[in-house]
């Protein structure tokens, strides 16, 4: 039977024990168990790389990474990953952790599908975008212990996750489409609604009201 070292455990606190529960009110099974896996592979990339990210703190930017998608914002459309933010924030903000956390956890989820940015960021930033990279496209699963790997899926199962994520992102942004504009969602919108024209940044430079 396989053990479950420290790193493929998740927070025994009472903040992520609540924080998991609401996460599963919010989130379809398929991803509950994605953002779980997400969180021990940031845990395994924060340990290879010898960054310190807070476990709790990055547990509930794992499990809140993608609840945008799922449920929008008020308000004006805005980036699923924006939605995702909020939602975390105001988890960690109504759980007593303060505005600091509170941001943290924000620019975690805000910026975790943002190429080139949060790996410069915290510890939590950083192993938070790793997690979701690898879980998500297998990016650096060869850099982590294959052993602790094959526990984590054993622990949360893939199920059918790779056309399930697709599912789900298209499903999640189809009536907000320009939101995707810019970040790497576009191309899977593009993909699969084939007769979606997404506004360019070309447009947006030629059709300003400027007149040269």
């Amino acid at each position: 039977m396989l053990t479950q070292p420290a790193q493929i455990t998740p927070p025994a606190t009472e903040r992520a024990v609540a924080a998991l529960s609401v996460a599963a009110e919010m989130l379809e099974p398929l991803f509950l168990e994605h953002s779980q896996r997400v969180y021990h592979f940031a845990r395994l990339h924060a340990e290879r790389l010898h960054i310190d990210p807070d476990p709790e703190l990055l547990y509930i930017a794992a499990l809140f990474h993608d609840t945008g998608l799922a449920m929008p914002g008020e308000g004006e459309p805005q980036r699923f990953e924006v939605d995702g933010a909020d939602h975390a924030r105001a988890f960690v903000r109504a759980h007593g952790l303060g505005v600091d956390a509170g941001d943290l956890v924000w620019r975690a989820v805000a910026l975790h599908t943002t190429p080139g940015i949060p790996g410069r960021m915290e510890p939590v930033t950083a192993a938070l975008h790793l997690g979701v990279l690898t879980d998500a496209t297998g990016f650096g699963l060869e850099l982590l212990p294959s052993a602790a790997v094959e526990q984590v899926v054993v622990a949360h199962p893939r199920g059918a996750f790779k056309e399930g994520f697709l599912a789900a992102v298209v499903n999640g942004l189809r009536d907000r489409p320009e939101t995707a504009n810019g970040t790497v969602n576009a191309d899977i919108l593009e993909h699969f609604l084939p007769e979606l024209v997404l506004t360019s940044t070309v447009d947006r430079v030629r059709n300003s009201r400027w007149k040269s």
